[in-house]
């Protein structure tokens, strides 16, 4: 049990702590907004400047498409829309329990306002066992328990699709398919062609089907820890003449010299720049991994819900259409505050996906009856996950 007396003890040193960063955030603060002031008066200067020494830099920069200055006012919600989300959530593979496999439930969401037609909310497990579902990562040296999280990416995206082509031919209000997270996959960088191809592949595909009936994809971020706005602004803070960073500070061990709001996020910087329902300026993300994405380039802006700074992601075909991007960002603000600070689709989507301790035991419940039926033996957890679920002191 938690020792909440010795706990106690170090209370006062984490709150002295809390005191003092937040001093240096504020003095972070005016510095990042004396610099998007002086960035704003040469952004045209600093986004040529980035375009050429792209390759030269050691930090991925987002690059603005508006002014820096920029705060547009979102539109209420019409009265009429749709709202599809998914979410999604696993049980984990365990050599301890009575078989190795895995599985991966989806929550799945549509909700119509003010068209008196009745909403979905449902789940859509699938389980995996086949060894060549199993094994398949282990030549590329992923383990099954990542390769699993990969799949459940992929899944969210497909079913969202799925869920969005069947309402074409009854989509008579605007429409928003709505997914929790970045719609940047980072982890992909790091996986061999044929690995990474396997779970993106099937992702684009999902999103061509969304771009063909014109329903906006839309990527929730609630609680962002992004840099990459304010990343731009280290262009204005390099003191050389060229922002040459492999030639310059290629032997910096701690702290390069254009690092001077480190570490301040995006989301602290726009709390103080927009009013609640508004939005930041629309930047272009850098993130390497997009040069596998084709012409569906993330796009990402800032807003202000009320309750929160979220970070909003769209693809490119989203940001392009003006009249898409204001709706898809309207219905996002309505979720908002029909979720008393967080997208209700997106929330309910989460409980429906999401697998309880009571599901779990149940799952390898019906998986060991229907072992039996089967005729096999020795059906049974392993003595160490058996002690771990009671305590014999």
């Amino acid at each position: 049990m938690l020792d909440l007396t010795k706990l106690a003890q170090q209370m006062q040193g984490i709150s002295q702590q809390l005191t003092l960063e937040a001093t240096a955030t504020r003095q972070r603060l005016d510095r990042a907004q004396l610099l998007m002031a002086q960035a704003n008066e040469r952004q045209a200067d600093l986004v040529q400047m980035q375009e050429l020494w792209r390759d030269r830099l050691s930090f991925t920069a987002a690059m603005p498409l508006e002014p820096l200055d920029t705060r547009i006012g979102i539109a209420a919600p019409p009265a009429a829309h749709t709202v599809i989300a998914t979410d999604g959530s696993q049980i984990a593979p365990s050599h301890h329990e009575i078989a190795y496999c895995y599985l991966i439930n989806v929550g799945r969401i549509i909700l119509h306002y003010g068209q008196s037609k009745l909403p979905l909310l449902d789940s859509l497990p699938e389980v995996f066992y086949r060894p060549e579902d199993l094994y398949v990562s282990r030549q590329w040296g992923i383990r099954t328990e990542e390769w699993m999280g990969y799949q459940r990416t992929a899944l969210e995206a497909q079913i969202l699709a799925e869920l969005a082509q069947a309402l074409t031919d009854e989509m008579e209000a605007p429409t928003l398919a709505l997914t929790d997270g970045s719609l940047i996959y980072w982890f992909l960088e790091q996986l061999p062609a044929e690995a990474r191809d396997r779970i993106l592949a099937p992702i684009l595909a999902a999103w061509d089907q969304l771009r063909a009936i014109a329903v906006p994809l839309v990527g929730y971020i609630s609680a962002s820890r992004s840099g990459e706005a304010l990343n731009f602004l280290r262009l204005q803070s390099c003191p050389y003449l060229a922002p040459d960073c492999m030639t310059h500070c290629s032997e910096v061990v701690d702290r390069a010299p254009c690092q001077v709001l480190d570490p301040l996020k995006d989301a602290a910087l726009w709390a103080i720049r927009l009013e609640p329902g508004q939005r930041s300026p629309l930047w272009k993300s850098s993130a390497r991994i997009q040069e596998f994405y084709g012409d569906h380039a993330i796009h990402f802006c800032y807003v202000n819900v009320g309750s929160e700074i979220a970070r909003v992601e769209v693809p490119a075909w989203v940001a392009a259409d003006e009249d898409m991007l204001q709706s898809a960002l309207s219905l996002v603000l309505g979720q908002v505050q029909k979720g008393y600070g967080y997208p209700v689709a997106l929330a309910e989507a989460h409980n429906q996906a999401v697998v309880r301790g009571g599901d779990r035991a149940r799952f390898f419940a019906l998986l060991e009856q229907q072992m039996i039926k089967a005729g096999l033996r020795n059906v049974g957890t392993s003595y160490k996950e058996t002690r771990k679920r009671g305590s014999i002191a």
